[in-house]
């Protein structure tokens, strides 16, 4: 799927996406309480209330850089909490590739926060031990979400994430520390949005007077925009993450913003309106 902003191009590259399975991350979202947000049905949610979420990458062309946004799981990585999140083999890079985003030919790439889903690609298994895999690209990393993670040493799978797929980066000097608000190029530049994680962050799109957020995790899906008080388990601060939705959601419902889902299925993106006293995501063909 692709989209234009401006002169701005964005392209989704799927990981892989799921139906139903998705309580562990949203434990209120039960089938009797997704059943009656119809407008979600076919893109977020079946007819019988099970949600529909993927695990996907962004690909962003400015006129002067190519950057990849979150880069999913990654193939031969162990040691994760999801068992199908072992060991795949899945084709990632072909696709990249065939979506016309080389490795070799990404400028950056940008991890909106450092969970499991979100830094797997940063790294590839070769002849033994993890190397980058955009090895012309430089990795920006968030200052206080890296203290954070590398401060969390009695949490193994946190260690064995930040070990095979972070670590590895500044190990072969391709990666910046850059601040919250961070202005990557004219068209692109860091928002804060808190909560999830220490140091998440949300990504502003802005080129020839179109507009674009991409989330992160201050929504894991669509259902939380009608109710933005669901909270996610991996959240670290749960009501600031709340709080960030809220304020978030508030000043998106009505503009001109195009917000692309970090798991949002389907289109992954839309625009959000008002609801009654919350929201919904309308939702067109990318384009």
């Amino acid at each position: 799927m692709r989209w234009k902003l401006g002169d701005v191009s964005i392209a989704k590259v799927l990981e892989l996406e799921f139906l139903g399975g998705s309580r562990f991350i949203l434990p209120d979202a039960t089938r009797e309480a997704v059943l009656p947000m119809k407008w979600m049905v076919p893109h977020f949610a079946d007819e019988e209330g099970r949600l529909k979420m993927s695990v996907h990458a962004l690909l962003i062309e400015t006129p002067g850089l190519r950057v990849v946004v979150d880069p999913c799981i990654g193939n031969d990585k162990k040691g994760r909490r999801v068992p199908a999140w072992n060991d795949r083999q899945g084709r990632f890079l072909e696709e990249i590739a065939e979506a016309g985003f080389p490795r070799e030919s990404i400028d950056v790439v940008l991890c909106t926060h450092l969970h499991v889903d979100h830094v797997g690609w940063n790294t590839m298994f070769v002849d033994g031990r993890w190397q980058p895999t955009f090895p012309n690209a430089r990795y920006l990393f968030g200052r206080l979400e890296y203290d954070y993670w590398k401060q969390q040493q009695t949490d193994s799978i946190a260690v064995t994430v930040f070990q095979d797929s972070v670590q590895p980066i500044f190990e072969a000097g391709l990666a910046d520390f850059v601040e919250t608000d961070h202005r990557i190029c004219d068209e692109l530049q860091l928002i804060p949005s808190l909560g999830h994680t220490p140091g998440h962050v949300s990504i502003s799109i802005h080129s020839k007077g179109e507009r674009g957020l991409i989330t992160g995790d201050i929504a894991h899906h669509p259902c939380q925009l009608a109710r933005p008080d669901w909270r996610a388990t991996p959240d670290y601060d749960p009501d600031q993450a709340e709080a960030t939705r809220r304020r978030m959601f508030k000043e998106l419902s009505g503009q001109p913003v195009l917000v692309f889902g970090t798991h949002f299925a389907g289109p992954s993106a839309g625009w959000v309106e008002p609801d009654g006293d919350a929201y919904r995501l309308r939702v067109d063909a990318a384009k």
